[in-house]
């Protein structure tokens, strides 16, 4: 399991010497150990860094587990760094080697699988759960109020006690109401502390819309959907539930964003298309959210003085004066820097359907 420290560390590592980076796909529905132990044999022939190499093989002899559907390692031996995670995800196994850890297949996984916090309601409670990376990592609940019910008759005797159906009816409506607006108290501050970015309610659909309506505005631009479920149902249901609908809800944001993006650009603000005017809006701070089509990579340059990238060669850099030095993927070092500076990177997993963007764009700031 990887958490937010840890991706912090490895936001923050440089080394003058290489780092060797792995991504394993360990999916036990596709494939056994033997055969994901041949696989890493396979890529590892093609790295020339014999201790790293040693770390990574040992590793994966003594220590892993094999639990988890992905494993992503990281290893820099002339500086005694190595750090492994287990992931929940199946990720495409890949090698990288360069000066820092290689992290955009994390950007994905964190766009499209962080971050998700999913409320169950009905009238006299709530469950609440927190999934980060596949994982559940967070669960509490809230019971409010019994809603008593009484049989349709005549009044109580009792005195100055309310009698019949109607006084029945307005305790019963007065009670669930008072007990949803407990929950959502409860529901936004469970979100704020777990970081959520996108929240999905469960229930019938009277209980999740009054439960929506009672919600905090900053929370109600966040609910990506809705969907019927038992307030009994187990956590794997609800995990299968949310992603299912979190995923169709993330298509949906990603071409409203494409075309916001694209329609910013030919109005000259707000949006750059292209690699080199999105490194550009990185390298002025101007970058709000990075767009980039999973698996682009290209080569750049980047500014040994004071880190400016950039897909063209300049005999010295603009800013500072520095030389230029070659870099093997310019994308990557874009998704560090924007995931350092804690802004959004969203990964595409389907061929961009917006007309006018190609591999790469972001939204700016101003």
């Amino acid at each position: 399991m990887i958490t937010e420290a840890n991706l912090q560390e490895l936001l923050t590592f440089k080394s003058e010497q290489p780092m060797l980076t792995v991504y394993l796909n360990t999916d036990p529905s596709l494939g056994n150990a033997d055969g994901y132990r041949l696989e890493l044999r396979t890529m590892l022939k093609k790295v020339d860094l014999p201790e790293d190499v040693r770390a990574v093989e040992n590793y994966f002899s003594h220590e892993f587990d094999w639990t988890g559907r992905s494993v992503a390692v990281f290893s820099c031996a002339p500086r005694g760094f190595f750090r492994a995670y287990s992931l929940a995800i199946p990720v495409n196994s890949r090698v990288r080697i360069g000066n820092q850890p290689h992290v955009k297949p994390l950007a994905n996984l964190l766009d499209y699988y962080g971050g998700y916090g999913v409320v169950l309601i009905d009238k006299q409670g709530a469950r609440l759960f927190f999934f980060h990376l596949g994982e559940l990592r967070e669960q509490e609940g809230i019971v409010g109020e019994t809603i008593r019910h009484t049989k349709r008759g005549g009044a109580s005797a009792m005195p100055g006690r309310r009698g019949g159906v109607a006084g029945q009816t307005n305790y019963t409506a007065e009670t669930a109401e008072r007990n949803m607006r407990d929950a959502a108290h409860f529901a936004a501050s469970f979100f704020s502390e777990y970081n959520v970015r996108r929240v999905l309610i469960g229930g019938t659909d009277e209980n999740v819309a009054l439960f929506r309506s009672l919600l905090p505005k900053s929370w109600q631009t966040l609910v990506v959907g809705a969907f019927a479920m038992s307030m009994t149902a187990s956590a794997d249901e609800v995990f299968a539930r949310a992603m299912e609908i979190g995923s169709q809800a993330e298509l949906r944001q990603e071409s409203e964003l494409l075309q916001r993006i694209v329609t910013a650009t030919a109005k000259g603000r707000g949006g750059v298309l292209g690699l080199e005017d999105t490194l550009h809006a990185l390298r002025e701070g101007r970058l709000q959210t990075l767009v980039i089509q999973d698996g682009f990579r290209a080569p750049g340059y980047r500014c040994q003085g004071c880190g400016y990238l950039t897909a063209t060669q300049h005999p010295s850099c603009q800013y500072c004066g520095g030389a230029f030095t070659h870099i093997s993927d310019a994308v990557e070092m874009a998704v560090h820097s924007v995931m350092q500076a804690g802004g959004e990177v969203e990964v595409l997993q389907r061929e961009a359907q917006v007309k006018g963007f190609e591999q790469i764009g972001a939204l700016l700031r101003y």
